[in-house]
């Protein structure tokens, strides 16, 4: 590798260097949270995450005067341009010292891989799939990010924007607080929608069938989704390997089903914060993280609503509101005071609604960006 430049990875000791950089490159910082490094080699595993099956990747390093400066993936989801006509390309894992020109050279580097591919725009961070995690961090850079949420350096902005990038979207993320929540008024309101779907029940998510439970919320958010920007179908394979993930982590109380009259209609997904935890784990789950992890859980005291989907023909019907009152109701007694719902399209009025209505305000904003090749 040059003092100044670029190399693609390749060797098991570059993929080393490519997942330890941010932990130097956060090393002073106290809100970001280092995510587990197991976890980090999943996501990038070529032969065993099956979002691979599908897609095909470059991942890149630079190095500024002798150190490494930055990184950066560059990803073809074939099944993405498939399902929208487009021939456009991935940016993600985006890493940087605050130097435009090694932000420049990454950028140059991973569009020349997508070029030669044959896309015609970029698109990003999304790392490494649009399903994953995507955005860049925008502002509220004091506030420690939710499970599974991106964060980042306030100059990536700067470093993007000047690299040639226009905004495309946003993602909102909303904070609710216990003492914002008006629950009388809240739960006036829920029996309304009960009187209204006189079939409907809301189930916990079923951890002794979950093959057929990951069905039903596959079937759910393909129909609720389908509509918005950026959307994929998910697929058997990937949600079971989610699921596989999430087993460890998911908790029943935050996991519900809408049915009416027997019927999945609706959907929501909530996670302990365990960036709670994680933030103290050094991305180490062994040798002792793991003790942190399985005794810490009773400190968590946040949830982040991650998934809720309502088929279109029940949308508007309160449903989804009474998926997040069934997650504050089963929080409360547990000490979990605070959630964020995330992320939120900004075009996405009915859920925007949603979360203002539950008392939501605004918290965070992440931006993605495209670019022509």
């Amino acid at each position: 590798m040059n003092t100044n430049g670029v190399t693609i990875v390749t060797t098991d000791d570059e993929r080393k260097k490519f997942i330890e950089f941010p932990y130097q490159h956060y090393a002073d910082n106290d809100v970001w949270v280092p995510p587990l490094q197991m976890d980090q080699k999943k996501l990038i595993n070529t032969e065993k995450n099956p979002f691979f099956d599908n897609a095909e990747m470059a991942l890149f390093i630079a190095e500024h005067n002798g150190e490494i400066a930055g990184r950066i993936s560059a990803v073809v989801d074939h099944r993405y341009n498939e399902h929208h006509g487009t021939k456009t390309g991935h940016f993600g894992f985006f890493e940087c010292i605050d130097n435009q020109q090694t932000a420049n050279l990454l950028f140059r580097v991973a569009s020349d891989w997508l070029r030669e591919k044959g896309m015609k725009d970029v698109l990003g961070p999304a790392s490494p799939g649009m399903m994953d995690t995507i955005g860049l961090l925008v502002d509220s850079f004091d506030k420690q990010p939710y499970l599974l949420m991106p964060y980042n350096k306030p100059y990536y902005e700067k470093l993007i924007n000047n690299a040639g990038f226009e905004e495309e979207m946003d993602l909102l993320a909303f904070y609710v607080n216990r003492e914002d929540i008006d629950l009388t008024r809240f739960e006036r309101a829920l029996d309304i929608v009960y009187k209204r779907n006189p079939g409907l029940k809301i189930r916990e998510v079923n951890m002794k069938k979950l093959n057929e439970e990951v069905e039903i919320v596959r079937n759910i958010y393909n129909q609720a989704w389908k509509d918005n920007w950026g959307f994929l179908p998910l697929t058997y394979e990937e949600l079971q390997h989610t699921a596989k993930d999430f087993k460890m982590i998911l908790d029943t109380d935050f996991a519900h089903i809408a049915e009416i009259d027997g019927r999945p209609v609706a959907f929501s997904i909530a996670l302990l914060d365990y960036n709670q935890l994680f933030k103290e784990m050094n991305g180490n789950l062994f040798p002792f993280g793991i003790f942190k992890f399985l005794f810490g859980k009773k400190k968590i005291d946040r949830l982040r609503t991650a998934l809720l989907g309502v088929i279109p023909e029940y949308r508007g019907k309160g449903i989804d509101a009474l998926l997040t009152q069934k997650a504050i109701e089963k929080g409360l007694p547990r000490g979990l005071t605070q959630s964020e719902l995330s992320w939120v399209l900004g075009t996405n009025t009915e859920m925007i609604r949603l979360a203002e209505r539950i008392g939501g305000s605004l918290d965070k904003t992440y931006k993605m960006y495209r670019k022509q090749l």
